[in-house]
Order: structure tokens, then sequence, then C-alpha cells
């Protein structure tokens, strides 16, 4: 059975699109913990982020790196935080998240709660 992720990018899950190419897929997190949380991921299904080869790995990394670039622009935040976590998920991910100070990056902190038009305004200032 295909990931919540994978269903995101056959597009049979709506998303907030960031950014994406022939490997890689970029969204908003929905239960983020700063606006502008993204989820990078591969677009081939692997569950543990270790198991992606060695190109596959460092293509994912370069690709996030230019979204964090434009994050730390648009959000005028000290760092974003790149975090590889979550048993929830069987589809590898990184979380990239603006942070001002590590209590930022707190996973048991509540989540944001934004409406549609929020992500909407949030996902295309960082649009890549």
């Amino acid at each position: 059975m295909a990931s919540i992720f994978s269903k995101i990018v056959a597009g049979e899950i709506p998303s907030y699109k960031i950014a994406e190419s022939d490997k890689y897929y970029a969204f908003l997190d929905i239960n983020p913990l700063a606006a502008g949380h993204t989820l990078v991921i591969p677009k081939q299904e692997v569950d543990y982020f270790y198991d992606l080869d060695d190109d596959m790995l460092s293509g994912m990394i370069i690709f996030a790196k230019e979204i964090a670039q434009k994050m730390k622009a648009v959000t005028g935040c000290k760092k974003v935080a790149t975090v590889v976590l979550g048993l929830e998920v069987a589809h590898a991910h990184i979380h990239l998240i603006p942070m001002n100070n590590e209590s930022d990056v707190d996973f048991r902190r509540e989540k944001l709660k934004l409406t549609p038009e929020e992500f909407q305004e949030i996902a295309s200032k960082l649009k890549l």
C-alpha cells in the first residue's frame, strides 16, 4: 500500500507544494511547528532515510538546501533546522523548520493551526 506521501506525490491527496524535481518533492507540513515548516521527500518510496542510495540521499540534501536558503531569506529566522525523524509515515523525509531558538524544534509543542489561506500564502512565498 502506498504511503500518504506517495499519494501526495501522485496528486491523490492535495498538498501545498514548495518545490518539485523528477526525484524529489517538498510541501508544507499540515501540522507545522512554525510557519513554513516543510517536508522534503524522495518520490521513490523508501521507508528509512539511510536506506536511500548515496546518490538519492545526497541529491535530497542538495534539493533541501535550496529550499532552506529561501526559507531563511523569506522568514528571517536565524537558521533552518533540518530534522530526520518520524515513525508515523513509512517514507523517508526531512523536516525543514525555521528556527530562532532550539525550542522551536520541539515536536512535543502544540502545532500551529493555520487556515488554508494562510498555508497558501506561505507556500506562495516559499515556492521555488
